[in-house]
């Protein structure tokens, strides 16, 4: 038996906490996940190691709301995306796609996935969570004058990144 067919699927606005330990998202149909840790911060692009999933979330100005999307994500049934308000974006090898205003998707070549992000033309705060089963990993997106005041705080962590 083939693998289902997976669409590309608009998202909905969800609840958003930002949280010392992480970020909390409250999808439509109630349930909640957490994105565990402090993020990395990066500047304007995120380029991720082969074979992770890729989750791209962009909140409003108020930092309480949000649209999450899953970057080929293969997984997860299209009904189980749609009635939780998450989208999804399938891109081919060398394909990139606007996933929202300031925010770029790319599939650079090697089951890597690479995001792009201006937080200022986005309108909101932009992360990327990228994970697989062997553990989970945070960023923040941040304009180029934001960073440096969150580069020393994140190195003092040992999150150098890869």
């Amino acid at each position: 038996m083939s693998a289902p067919h997976r669409n590309d699927i608009a998202p909905a606005s969800v609840s958003v906490a930002l949280r010392e330990e992480g970020v909390e998202v409250e999808y439509l149909d109630g349930r909640v996940t957490f994105y565990h840790g402090v993020p990395q911060v990066v500047e304007e692009t995120l380029t991720t190691s082969p074979g992770k999933e890729t989750h791209v979330l962009v909140t409003d100005p108020t930092e309480t709301e949000g649209v999450l999307l899953y970057v080929n994500d293969l997984r997860t049934h299209d009904d189980i995306l749609e009635q939780t308000g998450v989208g999804r974006v399938i891109l081919g090898e060398d394909e990139d796609e606007e996933l929202f205003p300031g925010v770029t998707a790319r599939r650079p070549g090697g089951q890597r996935t690479e995001i792009e992000a201006d937080p200022e033309v986005a309108g909101g705060r932009v992360f990327a969570f990228v994970e697989d089963d062997w553990g989970e990993e945070s960023y923040e997106f941040v304009a180029g004058d934001d960073a440096g005041d969150v580069d020393a705080d994140a190195a003092a962590e040992g999150n150098g990144g890869e």
